[in-house]
Parts: structure tokens; sequence; C-alpha cells
């Protein structure tokens, strides 16, 4: 009894030795980093002004409700240098850096703002519009001059006037009422019928009528005045102006499974694999041809795509995940939970499709990683959009499976061998 007591004792004593001389060796490493990484507050001060103290709190003002203000100290972190290594340079094909690496890095740059980061480069140089993106085409019209002669259309209205005979007065410029133009692109005059007015310039329709009327009138004297014109570019505007609605010239498009978006006016318009300028650019090129100029638009990106990553195998929730931004293979499968016993995270399969749909498919080592083991693991990749990750069973669970599944759910359970004895004394003899 008092053997056993002698033992436990013994074993408490060791433990807290052990934890005391852990304890000791960390705090003489700290001490080491931050002699080495911080300068003295004499030898800041002897730098001049130039150089920033971090170890005296950063002094903001605080304005009250009242407009009167007083300086409030924030707490910064003494130090931002920290022992670890910079992966600067790592990845699949490089020279993959150990924690034997480890020298001072940069660590705390921005304290208790850290939880925001830096503002890091952009996702990707350009953006190329996909399938289910939603976009706004805001619509603007201007009224520049125009150096060729604008042509009639139909819808337009004109105002014929004959100074020799007011009866082939056709409109009225104070009533604000002209002679339309009709879809077969022909005016009705007097004396005259049908006459083509749709594709002419005012010249060329005056002179037209003219000529016709000197059948009549040795001076016909003709005089055409527009009074409404650009009647298609009317009938967008009408199309796509609501006064009473949220958005006024606004459209709102989502990027069909086709690539291509409708828009009021123009045919379809290809948009996968555009970027905004070049489909802004599009959209203006193809108005200005099938509608005419002064179609001015811009294309915002109000939501994209979603974008998601498949996670199966031997993980806690396998299932679809939707990614919010950059994701590494690391951080989907800390999407799925974690990892479960007997996982092979040596060979982790990640399935991908390119832009012709042909299927890759390449195999991870995140072993190192997960356990902490390998601090710039280089199969830590980034993940695409619609990636499978799949984290497949060890040998050791495979064999586990193939036992259960043979031996306790396959022979066991069809043919009970409890209760079943055989005398191996007797079959010499069968």
């Amino acid at each position: 009894m008092n053997n056993g007591l002698t033992i436990k004792v013994a074993a408490v004593v060791g433990v807290v030795a052990v934890c005391a001389t852990a304890f000791v060796a960390r705090q003489r490493d700290t001490a080491t980093r931050v002699q080495t990484s911080t300068p003295s507050t004499a030898h800041m001060v002897k730098e001049g002004p130039a150089t920033t103290d971090r170890s005296r709190p950063e002094v903001i003002e605080l304005t009250r409700k009242d407009g009167s203000s007083k300086p409030v100290q924030l707490c910064q972190a003494t130090c931002g240098m920290m022992m670890g290594v910079d992966c600067d340079g790592c990845g699949p094909s490089c020279t993959e850096a150990r924690w034997e690496a480890s020298r001072p890095i940069p660590w705390e740059v921005f304290a208790q703002g850290d939880y925001i980061g830096p503002a890091r480069i952009q996702d990707v140089p350009e953006y190329a519009l996909r399938v289910n993106d939603v976009l706004e085409i805001v619509y603007w019209f201007t009224r520049e001059a125009n150096d060729e002669p604008y042509r009639f259309e139909v819808g337009d209205e004109v105002i014929v006037e004959s100074f020799s005979d007011p009866t082939l007065n056709r409109g009225n410029l104070d009533q604000g009422r002209g002679l339309m133009i009709q879809p077969d692109g022909t005016i009705t005059m007097r004396l005259l019928g049908q006459i083509p007015a749709a594709g002419r310039t005012v010249n060329e329709l005056r002179d037209a009528l003219e000529e016709r009327y000197l059948e009549f009138y040795k001076v016909p004297s003709i005089t055409v005045t527009p009074l409404k014109t650009n009647a298609r570019l009317e009938a967008l505007r009408s199309a796509i102006y609501a006064p009473f609605a949220a958005g006024g010239q606004i459209r709102r498009v989502t990027v069909t499974p086709e690539g291509t978006i409708q828009l009021p006016g123009i045919s379809s318009t290809q948009a996968n694999g555009l970027t905004i300028g070049e489909l802004e650019r599009e959209i203006e090129e193809r108005y200005d041809t099938e509608v005419g100029p002064g179609v001015n638009t811009t294309v915002t990106l109000v939501q994209r795509a979603p974008t998601f990553v498949y996670v199966i195998g031997e993980v806690t929730t396998p299932g679809q995940y939707q990614l919010q931004k950059p994701t590494t293979a690391l951080q989907a499968l800390t999407l799925a939970g974690t990892w479960n016993n007997g996982a092979n995270l040596r060979e982790i399969v990640v399935l991908r499709r390119t832009n012709e749909w042909r299927l890759m498919a390449t195999k991870l080592d995140l072993r190192g990683a997960l356990l902490g083991e390998r601090p710039c693991p280089a199969d830590d990749i980034w993940i695409r959009d619609s990636d499978i990750i799949i984290v497949p069973k060890s040998p050791i669970l495979l064999l586990d499976n193939f036992i259960n599944l043979v031996f306790t759910q396959g022979i066991y359970g069809v043919v009970p061998f409890q209760g079943l004895s055989v005398n191996f004394s007797k079959l010499g003899s069968i």
C-alpha cells in the first residue's frame, strides 16, 4: 500500500518538474526573441521622430456627442515579430520550407486590427462573366450632334407644307401634329398617294416630293419639317424607363445557360467569357447598329454566380459547400468539419473540370499540414468552382471493413458457427 502511494507521489513530482522546466525554457525563449527583435526605447528616441515606437500605445481622438474630444490610448502589441516560417515562394514543384527554417517574421502588423487583415491583391486581374451572373445595365442617352444627315425611320412624324397650294399641307406645327411614317416606310400625300419616306433625309424627301408635284404645279415650293424623330430610340427609352418603379432607366439581367443576355431593342448578346468593359462596348455597338447613335450603357456586376465545392469521403459532414472567397484545399476540408479516424490524408483526390468540361484529377498529401508537421504544405492548392474533394479510407480501415463485411456480415451472417464443433480425430477416417 505504501509502495503504491510512493510511486504515485513520485510520478506527480516528475510531471510537475517537467512542466516547470518547459515553462522556464519558454519564458527564456520569449525574452530572447523580444530582445533580438525589439529595439530599446533609448535607441528609438536616439534615431529621431521618424521611427515609431510600437511599445507605446497609439493615441487617437474620441469625439463626444457634445462635440468635445479627448485623447484615448489604444493598447497595441508590444512586438509585432514572431518566430515562424514565411512560405514565400512555396507551392507545387518548389522547395517546401520546414519548421527548422523558423526565423523572426512580422506577425501582428495591425495589432487589434489584424482581424480585418491587409488589403490583399485582387482575386483575378479581370473578372470574366459566367453563366448565372446577375448584371445591371444603366442606360443614358446623349444628344450630341451627328455629322451625317438624319434619315427618317418608321414612326417618325414630319410636316409637309406647300407655299403654292396650302391644301397640300399635311400636319400642323402649332398643334404639334405631324404626318407619321407608316410601318411600310411611306407617307400618303394628296394627288400623289404613297411616297417612300423611311431611309431618306430631309432634302431627299423634299426633292422627291418636288419632282412628283411638278406634274401639277410649276413651282410646288415644298418644305419638309421633322417633328418627331428617333422613333426607335424613343421606343427604347419607353421600354426601359419606369418612373414610378425602382431603378429608373435600369435593366437587371441574368446570363443564361447559353451565355447570352437579352436586352430591349437588340438581339441576344454574348456575355459569357467577356469582361465588363468588353460587354459594354459590345452592347453599345449593337445599339448603334440596330437602334441608332446616342445610346450609352454602364454595366455593373450585381451578384456573382454561386460557386460550390463538393467534399465527400471520410469527413464529418460531407456535402456541397458554397465558396464565398478564395479557398484552399485545407479550408474546404474545414467546411466539411474534420476528417474521420481512418482517413487516408496522404492521398486526398481532387477532381476538376476544365473550360471544355474535360476531367482532370490529382492527389494531395495534407497529412503533415493537418497534423501541424508541415508549415508550408505544397499540396494546399486553391479550389475551383465544382471541384470534388474525395478523402479516401486508409488501408487499415479498408481491411477492417473487409473483415467486417466478409466475416461478420457475410459468412457468419449466413452460416452461424456458434455451437458448431468439428472432431478432427475422425477426419482421417473419412
